[in-house]
């Protein structure tokens, strides 16, 4: 396969592994909607920020240490689990409190999302998998300098402009009205929803 070729099935590949449901989409939807879009752009910034982490620890062959099965991997596996269920928890925690009134947030607030942004996606068993086992044998053993770069502005790009979509359409105004009226009952749902993948992580061997 040429180039071109391999870049645009890594391409595909990255984009449906963005797209796909799990943790960061709760995430970034829930912070749209019960803080702010400010917040949830700043999520979906901290989950970009993981994706290109992801794909340069993968060029530089660092993925191949956190393959299934190792002893890095398992580590991993266990606090992003923990995490999960410590977020899970919070969001079950706060489901009866009001949505806050405005659409900004702090800077503290929106570095904090940031920062639970990047952890989740980091810490998440789903990226360990799929960079290690999936996109790191796509990638070409001795790809050029302008290969790699492509692969990272593609990561950015598809990571950047989903996650951005997201936080601006669930913190649209209708949909936050919509979400108050069900909130105490949405929120501890997705939150019962991180605390069972959570158990689930640390369930599984």
């Amino acid at each position: 396969m040429s180039e071109i070729g391999t870049l645009a099935t890594l391409a595909g590949v990255l984009a449906l592994s963005v797209i796909s449901p799990g943790p960061n989409f709760v995430l970034v939807t829930s912070t749209a909607m019960r803080v702010s879009r400010r917040a949830g752009v700043a999520v979906a910034a901290g989950l970009a920020l993981a994706t290109v982490s992801w794909v340069l620890l993968t060029e530089a062959g660092f993925a191949l240490l956190l393959a299934p099965g190792t002893a890095a991997a398992e580590i991993v596996r266990v606090v992003g689990a923990a995490y999960l269920i410590f977020i899970g928890i919070k969001m079950i925690a706060g489901a009866r409190k009001p949505l806050p009134q405005g659409s900004s947030a702090a800077p503290q607030a929106v570095w904090a999302a940031l920062r639970k942004g990047y952890l989740v996606s980091m810490t998440s068993p789903k990226s360990i998998a799929f960079y290690a086992a999936i996109l790191g044998t796509l990638m070409p053993a001795e790809a050029p300098i302008w290969f790699d770069v492509s692969i990272v502005a593609i990561a950015v790009s598809v990571s950047v402009l989903w996650y951005s979509a997201l936080a601006f359409a669930f913190s649209d105004v209708r949909v936050r009205r919509g979400f108050a009226r069900v909130k105490t009952g949405a929120e501890t749902a997705m939150g019962l929803c991180l605390v069972a993948l959570g158990g689930r992580l640390l369930s599984s061997t």
